[in-house]
């Protein structure tokens, strides 16, 4: 019932009341109908009584009334308020919005500097360890496995069968990659407990140890220190393919990354030349050479020994593991030659609030989270991708491949050499591409080229036997498969898992993501002669099946990581946006991570915002 209502129907009441006290009045005073004045009184009493209690009703009304006209007025006031405040709200967030903007800009804008390039020398030259062993293995196999023979009729009186040699042989081939896996596994608690740079140092233990013992093989006459030699070695490389792009990743400026994350593969791909050039016969790929050749492993650790201690620890690290603002600030000025390092420091800071509630992340942990089990899906796959592509096959035992396709020994020897050039090249060609094409991009033409002549190697050896240059065709198609390998999965895997991931479970990703790299580099090297045997010909029919499969999920599931911030790649996976998006939708995804940025500096009593959380303080 309205005021209006109220007031119109207590006039009635009392204007009836008024008329009906006039006649009784009226009544008295004629006497004509003879009413005694004590009846009449108290008619009038009781007609007093009712209109008292009609006000008194009226009044509690009208009171109630102006209590909800207060109550809305009050409601109206809060609604105003928070129009305002949503005003206000929307202005800073287009603030921030801009800020940020502005922010990576400058970020794109940094260049390469002097020490910068000093430090990812160093830093790499424990994947150029990585790619040493990785080769260094593969020419003297026939060297190898005369030794071999030689200290088992040493010690039994008795030849050696084909068969078990080949089997001893590929143990020392996979033992490496079973050292990798152990390695790789204890990459994350390594970075961790000791820092990225602390591990790389400490790492270079495992490789003078077994470097020393690779080298002191033949003197010793054990076929089985080379097997621990190679274990010892393959830990040493298993934490270097962890630790060495997590820190190339977070010391690279952001329009960089990609280019100096390729750097990896191109210290790997140098290794490999490096191995396979001092394995020919004519430097030391000899009966007396090749414990020489194993032991020069000793070389990149002595080296890094000497240059990484100079360098600073990894920025990223410094402030958002340890807390240490004032270090991570001298770190960043010396890496980028610059005191104006806030735009680094800001980005750090917004990596660090948007996977807060990640901060200290266990292995357990990262599988089990769902916002984090995409990413981890697409570096695993990825990872098994580089691997699984058969490129191991062709590196491990290239020089036997090419013998089978009819080349002689020297010539199978050379064209092996050919393998590790042009990975090189290649490897400098994806550098510039890296940040211009883009990670996805690439790996879909190396992934997709490698396909193709994998199709053309299975041919080739199909009938060689009935055309002569056919082997020709082998080695024309293995190269070109090589060719393809650089320009994506040989580098692309190693980068994108560390890009894939913010600080706190970065190094259990990168943990799981080796571990499995290695596992399946294992199952490719102890399991690639037994296939060979098995299928002859067809030897390259599943890799080129796995190819396929690798394609199509890269093109359906990951995402485009070319100069995106963390923080920008982890909202891709925070919002469901797993694959390759429009710039709108990239754009709506920022716009939401700033509202969200802009919620966490709200004050949950007041609702105002904390000043001390502006962008622009």
């Amino acid at each position: 019932m309205s005021y209006g209502d109220i007031s119109y129907g207590l006039q009635k009441q009392v204007s009836v009341m008024s008329m009906n006290l006039s006649a009784k009045l009226d009544d008295l005073q004629r006497g004509d109908r003879h009413l005694e004045t004590t009846v009449a009184l108290c008619e009038i009493r009781t007609q007093l009584q009712e209109l008292t209690k009609s006000v008194e009703s009226c009044q509690t009304e009208v009171s109630e009334v102006k209590r909800d006209m207060v109550a809305i007025k009050h409601e109206l006031d809060t609604v105003q308020q928070v129009k305002e405040e949503i005003e206000e709200l929307r202005e800073y967030v287009d603030r921030l919005e801009e800020h940020t903007h502005r922010r990576k800009l400058r970020l794109l804008e940094q260049g390469l500097t002097f020490f910068l390039t000093y430090a990812i020398f160093a830093a790499v030259l424990g994947m150029l360890q990585f790619g040493y062993n990785t080769g260094v293995i593969n020419a003297p196999e026939v060297n190898i496995e005369n030794f071999m023979k030689d200290v088992y009729k040493d010690r039994y009186g008795e030849d050696i069968s084909e068969e078990f040699i080949q089997q001893l042989y590929s143990v020392a081939v996979s033992i490496f990659a079973i050292g990798g896996m152990l390695g790789g596994f204890s990459g994350g608690w390594m970075a961790n407990r000791f820092g990225r740079k602390g591990g790389l140092l400490l790492n270079n233990v495992l490789g003078i140890s077994g470097a020393c013992l690779m080298g002191f093989t033949k003197m010793s006459h054990s076929y089985e220190m080379l097997f621990l030699g190679r274990f010892i070695i393959g830990v040493n490389c298993g934490l270097n393919t962890s630790l060495v792009p997590m820190y190339i990743s977070e010391i690279a400026p952001l329009n960089l990354r990609g280019g100096l994350g390729t750097v990896n593969q191109l210290a790997v791909t140098v290794g490999l030349l490096l191995s396979q050039v001092l394995g020919i016969e004519q430097i030391l790929g000899t009966n007396d050479g090749w414990p020489v050749l194993l032991g020069l492993a000793i070389c990149p650790a002595i080296l890094q020994l000497l240059l990484l201690p100079i360098c600073p620890e990894s920025p990223r690290y410094l402030l958002i593991t340890k807390q240490w603002e004032e270090e991570a600030r001298k770190a960043l000025r010396r890496l980028r030659a610059s005191n104006q390092v806030e735009e680094d420091i800001e980005e750090m800071r917004a990596e660090e609030r948007a996977q807060q509630s990640e901060s200290s992340i266990s292995t357990i942990e990262l599988i089990c989270s769902p916002t984090l089990r995409a990413p981890l899906i697409i570096g695993i796959v990825m990872q098994l991708s580089q691997q699984f592509s058969g490129i191991n096959a062709v590196f491990y035992y290239s020089t036997s491949l090419f013998m089978s396709s009819g080349l002689t020994e020297e010539s199978a020897k050379f064209a092996t050499i050919g393998i590790g050039a042009i990975m090189v090249v290649m490897t400098l060609v994806s550098i510039p591409l890296m940040d211009r094409t883009g990670r996805r991009t690439l790996h879909l033409y190396g992934l997709g080229g490698m396909f193709i002549f994998s199709i053309f190697i299975t041919i080739s050896f199909l009938i060689k036997e009935m055309i002569d240059w056919m082997s020709y065709l082998s080695v024309v198609s293995t190269l070109a498969f090589v060719v393809f390998f650089a320009v994506g999965p040989g580098s692309i895997p190693w980068m994108i898992t560390a890009e894939l991931f913010s600080q706190g479970p970065r190094p259990s990703a990168m943990a799981i993501a080796v571990l499995v790299n290695w596992m399946a580099n294992f199952v490719v090297g102890i399991g690639f002669p037994s296939l060979k045997t098995a299928l002859e010909n067809y030897t390259f029919l599943p890799f080129s099946v796995f190819l396929a499969i690798f394609w199509i999920f890269t093109y359906k599931k990951v995402p485009e990581t070319k100069n995106k911030t963390f923080e920008e790649i982890l909202a891709l996976f925070r919002h469901g946006n797993g694959s390759e998006s429009d710039p709108q939708t990239e754009h709506n995804s920022i716009s939401s991570d700033s509202v969200q940025l802009q919620q966490s500096a709200v004050s949950p009593v007041s609702g105002k915002r904390d000043p001390a959380d502006s962008p622009h303080k």
